[in-house]
């Protein structure tokens, strides 16, 4: 089933998409205009607080706002699906399974024939899978518990491909992995297995996760007292932890997360490489948008802060 070279449908749809937001971020300014094309191109590339100021819309587009807390539905869908693909991984490795024919035909369809990892890479698709779950689960949960989320809003284009990207992103971890469901495999087996790069990619994956959590709980902390109630929904300057060098500290963190698991293919899975090149440029792109807005917003916001890459950018 998927050998031989070459990139697949996911993966230039990855590439496309990486390649936009990258000249998003380079022309952002020269699309700032009052034209009727710069004004859909910014109400499509903002959203939340980027798009609430500064930024004048004709009321018809207003009309198609979409409320910023919908962002939770990313994650049921990710949580859903992404445990769908974790327990049909366990059945194939461990009760030997081949993959249902609805998804080995999804795959054939948006892959193509691409395979750069080999038997004895169970255990890294395994361990991706496992961590995409824990992410999901872990971002709901900051959804419903952690974040309080202002009347910002969503783009409805910005929200369908939110509904779709982690399908695509779950899709993606399987479209260059080892034929499942030819051999079962004990725990032992899959530990024999284990090698420099998965211990490196879980510590990265544990480290930015931390950060990441961490960046969501001081943003939250901004409209809340210290008795965990929220008095306000209004936007202030975040102080602590991966703040004190960037604006952004969770896109930072969240690249580092799909870096990790980048790592834990040995960064051998080409089409991850795409995923991990699109949330570079996507992120880099609301980092910069959500930098200016402190930076117009606070005459007294620090300095020293970069938007996105510590001391870079």
């Amino acid at each position: 089933m998927f050998s031989g070279p070459g990139v697949g449908f996911i993966g230039a749809t990855w590439l496309i998409f990486a390649t936009i937001f990258l000249f998003s971020v380079i022309f952002r300014n020269a699309c700032s205009g009052s034209g009727i094309f710069s004004v859909l191109f910014q109400d499509f590339m903002r959203y939340g607080k980027s798009k609430q100021y500064f930024f004048q819309r004709p009321p018809w587009l207003q009309r198609l706002d979409l409320p910023k807390r919908w962002f939770a539905h990313f994650y049921v869908v990710s949580v859903i699906w992404n445990g769908l693909l974790l327990g049909i991984i366990c059945q194939s490795l461990f009760l030997g399974h081949p993959f249902p024919i609805w998804l080995q035909r999804l795959l054939s369809f948006l892959c193509g024939s691409v395979l750069h990892l080999k038997s004895g890479d169970e255990l890294s698709v395994l361990l991706v899978q496992m961590m995409l779950c824990i992410q999901a689960v872990r971002r709901l949960m900051e959804c419903f518990f952690t974040s309080v989320f202002s009347n910002g809003v969503l783009h409805p284009v910005q929200y369908c491909w939110g509904l779709v990207y982690y399908v695509l992103v779950g899709l993606t971890v399987h479209c260059e992995g080892p034929l499942l469901g030819t051999k079962v495999y004990t725990i032992r087996d899959l530990l024999a297995q284990g090698q420099w790069y998965h211990a490196a990619g879980i510590m990265l994956f544990v480290w930015a996760t931390i950060h990441h959590h961490k960046s969501h709980v001081i943003l939250a902390s901004l409209r809340k007292n210290k008795l965990g109630e929220v008095i306000n929904f209004r936007h202030s300057i975040p102080y602590g932890d991966w703040f004190e060098v960037v604006s952004c500290p969770h896109y930072l963190a969240e690249l580092l997360i799909y870096l990790a698991l980048s790592v834990t293919f040995e960064g051998r899975h080409l089409t991850w490489w795409f995923v991990v090149l699109y949330v570079l440029f996507s992120h880099a792109m609301m980092a910069v948008l959500c930098h200016e807005f402190y930076v117009k917003k606070y005459d007294a916001y620090p300095k020293k802060r970069k938007a996105f890459i510590p001391f870079i950018f």
